[in-house]
């Protein structure tokens, strides 16, 4: 039997030990198995209790299960849910006993959402929303992520498909009736009005996106500076936690830490590294090496120096943002409210003083790094390739039309594949593995 024709099993709550486990069984033989393990198939999406037995007969566990007959499904096929107490032996014997029936097996990663792409519950679009919802850490992740899952985009690139293949009947059919006079040039003239309005929607769409597909990975920032001017302390005071070691010796970090933080709901990723200096020691070498390299890939760098370091030794074109530190020991150097406007931040990174200001600066820099709007539809660097080739074929039909309808349907085929191969519809087969290959097991 094909892998795509069993029934498959997986854990689909979290790590036992826990209060309660939920184990999906989604396939053909889904019915089956709920027949002899609770003895009786219950009311479809009826919460139904049960007492669970083995193929011997011997209790697994007393339990409650929902029968859910596809196709009105998740995932399109047949599903059982078993909800048992979530201890590491109940779960070890029913999935013993669900092993040892025929054509059952567990789960791949990602099996159960490419089930529901496969049988048309979700589009593309809806998958990779969903395996980013699952994957959120913060909460304005976890409100793009819902967009994606409500299928905000996949609803737009259908309709725009809908239309240009609309726009292609208008011109192919100018093509069958060319002998006719007048009525190619009455045919192709409303379908090119119409490739041009939807040029102009897709690259308004590309337009407003600025970054926000980023906003998965979220925003790199490396706290860079010489040695012993509180690099690691900072690190801590923004983490809220010790997370790397603090000494007065200069080069004690001698390799990059990194730390990840919600800073108002925007992932910032925050990076400790060695003290950048001169020195004959080779691991130090290597760890002002990687200092010099994580903080020009870095999107923002907080130079941090005190009154005995305040040149800046950072060159390239991520921002750098000069902190001084270290003004609880000179307050004479505390500035005033507007000299601390025009030169940077001053902070006291060992008593926290001025870092709540550097917290809300990095705040401002995200929200104008990811968009401050919540209006963008595209997450991934594939959804924006696709949308820009779908752009520049639509540009393209418009300007061969001269040369020949033919060339103008052409085009017009080809962005209705790229918009196709958006929604995972055509053509797609060898990037589906490597995107369901990135979800959790039982999803």
């Amino acid at each position: 039997m094909h892998p795509r024709d069993q029934t498959i099993f997986a854990l689909s709550s979290g790590r036992p030990p826990s209060a309660i486990a939920i184990i999906r069984v989604s396939g053909p033989e889904a019915g089956t198995a709920l027949k002899q393990l609770a003895g009786k198939t219950p009311t479809p999406r009826m919460a139904t209790r049960a007492f669970l037995r083995d193929a011997s007969g011997q209790p697994i566990d007393d339990a409650v299960v929902l029968w859910f007959p596809g196709p009105a499904s998740a995932t399109g096929e047949d599903v059982a849910e078993f909800h048992v107490h979530g201890g590491r032996a109940v779960l070890a014997s029913l999935f013993a006993s669900l092993s040892a029936m025929k054509n059952l097996r567990a789960a791949e990663p990602g099996e159960f959402t490419r089930r529901a792409f496969e049988n048309g519950k979700l589009d593309l679009t809806e998958a990779e929303g969903l395996d980013d919802l699952i994957h959120a850490d913060t909460d304005r992740q976890r409100r793009q992520a819902l967009r994606q899952l409500k299928g905000l985009l996949g609803d737009k690139a259908r309709d725009w498909r809908a239309q240009i293949i609309e726009a292609s009947a208008l011109i192919e059919a100018g093509i069958d009736f060319s002998d006719e006079g007048d009525v190619p040039a009455e045919l192709i003239a409303p379908a090119l009005v119409k490739v041009a309005r939807l040029a102009g929607e897709i690259e308004d769409v590309l337009a407003a996106q600025g970054r926000s597909e980023r906003l998965r990975d979220g925003l790199v920032v490396a706290i860079a500076g010489p040695p012993n001017v509180g690099k690691s302390t900072l690190m801590n005071q923004l983490a809220r936690r010790e997370v790397a070691i603090v000494s007065p010796h200069a080069g004690t970090t001698r390799d990059v830490i990194e730390v990840q933080l919600d800073l108002d709901g925007y992932p910032v990723t925050v990076i400790d590294t060695a003290g950048i200096r001169e020195t004959d020691d080779p691991v130090e070498q290597e760890g002002v090496r990687r200092a010099r390299a994580r903080a020009a890939e870095a999107d923002l760098v907080l130079w941090l120096a005190d009154a005995a370091n305040e040149k800046v030794e950072h060159s390239g074109p991520t921002p750098v943002w000069r902190v001084r530190n270290k003004i609880d020991l000179d307050e004479a150097s505390r500035p005033m409210a507007d000299t601390a406007i025009r030169t940077g931040f001053w902070i006291s990174a060992k008593s926290g003083d001025g870092v709540p200001e550097l917290i809300a600066g990095l705040v401002g820099f995200a929200e104008g790094y990811f968009g401050a709007t919540e209006v963008g539809l595209i997450s991934r660097a594939r959804q924006r390739q696709l949308l820009q080739e779908t752009a520049s074929s639509l540009h393209r039909s418009m300007d061969v039309a001269e040369e020949g309808e033919e060339l103008a349907a052409e085009e017009l085929r080809v962005a209705a594949h790229s918009l196709g191969r958006l929604l995972g519809r055509v053509d797609v087969e060898d990037i589906l593995d490597v995107i369901f290959r990135e979800f959790c097991v039982g999803k």
